[in-house]
């Protein structure tokens, strides 16, 4: 008599798009947390080396801990932080030396169209009409949201690196699923952690931090007229902007797909215009409102898509106890967890 596995617990339906919206939360946070500091003396690509490298050292104990991930897929977690952290980064602030920033950031948020051409024709996945309609709302909302027409102007080297960080932000979402496929899945805490280590050694390279006039962060900053101690939007750059945004945007890519973590991801910039407003007082005008509202409808459209038909397309690997059953010599059919209830890749496309 032979008995099934025990299945795996179901994950809420929530869970994915509500980790997606915190990422997109937390990483918004991060531009009206530097502002101060950029406004104090010190420049952006420094900034950004403090953000990654702090991240870097608060997860290093649990780096540690997933130590084995470095033997089992050290060409992912190479990849993630080449991409993800550090080619995302470097490709976004040589884009605005060159560019205006909102043209910069449309260009950048081309990434979730990319991501759902990536998908249907190179790894010939099926993609919802949901996700590709919530896209293209979502990018017209993010040009309202930037104002790109304030800034119109062509510098093809900017361009060329702003396109850079739009198919690095490829790479951050392509990555983070693969990182539960294949035979050898690891913990997205391990892809996040491992990630930033790399990253920081990349910018560390390039930045040159030690050129950098680190006792400003002993002194006070301005924020909209206020003066506060310049380590609390340092902290909050570091703990919330990074570690909290790469943490809960790799583990939701995991449990939605790709695509639909995408454009959910496009929040950020609206997140990041409201928190001007607020922390900042730069101000929000008509086309900006609406745009955050295309924004929302875009996302909201993407993630409450139906899964396409077509979900033999992307075949999950069995499992080892669904490989020995299929080598059991019992003509009785034996229920396995993805039998039971469809593997988390079929219950996510989309």
């Amino acid at each position: 008599m032979h008995s099934s596995p025990p299945s795996p617990p179901r994950r809420p339906a929530s869970l994915g798009p509500a980790l997606a919206l915190l990422s997109a939360v937390a990483f918004g946070g991060s531009g009206t947390a530097a502002k101060p500091l950029i406004e104090a003396g010190l420049s952006p690509v420094h900034v950004v080396w403090l953000r990654v490298t702090g991240a870097a050292v608060v997860l290093l104990p649990l780096a540690y801990r997933h130590r084995a991930a470095v033997r089992q897929r050290p060409g992912l977690l190479l990849g993630f932080g080449l991409l993800a952290v550090a080619g995302v980064q470097a490709c976004y602030f040589a884009a605005i030396s060159r560019i205006p920033v909102g043209v910069a950031l449309l260009i950048e948020y081309l990434g979730p169209p990319l991501l759902l051409g990536y998908v249907r024709f190179v790894q010939r996945r099926p993609v919802s009409r949901g996700a590709v309609i919530g896209a293209g709302v979502a990018v017209t909302g993010l040009a309202c949201v930037v104002e790109v027409w304030n800034g119109l102007g062509f510098d093809a080297v900017g361009v060329l690196f702003a396109l850079g960080a739009a198919f690095c932000q490829v790479g951050y979402f392509v990555l983070a699923d693969a990182g539960r496929r294949g035979e050898r899945p690891i913990d997205p805490i391990a892809v996040s952690a491992y990630g930033l280590l790399v990253g920081a050694v990349v910018l560390t390279a390039v930045t040159r931090p030690w050129n950098a006039d680190w006792s400003l962060l002993g002194g006070s900053v301005t924020m909209n007229g206020h003066q506060l101690p310049a380590l609390l939007p340092a902290a909050w750059m570091v703990l919330v902007a990074t570690v909290l945004a790469y943490l809960t945007g790799v583990v939701a890519v995991q449990h939605l797909s790709p695509p639909v973590a995408g454009v959910v991801a496009n929040l950020e910039a609206v997140v990041a215009t409201v928190l001007a407003w607020v922390l900042l007082g730069e101000h929000l005008g008509t086309p900006q409102l609406l745009g955050g509202f295309l924004v929302l409808a875009g996302a909201f459209a993407a993630q409450t898509s139906r899964p396409p038909a077509d979900r033999a397309a992307t075949p999950v690997p069995a499992t080892p106890a669904e490989r020995a059953v299929e080598r059991a010599p019992s003509a009785a059919p034996v229920p396995t967890a993805a039998t039971a209830t469809g593997t988390a890749d079929e219950r996510a496309v989309g």
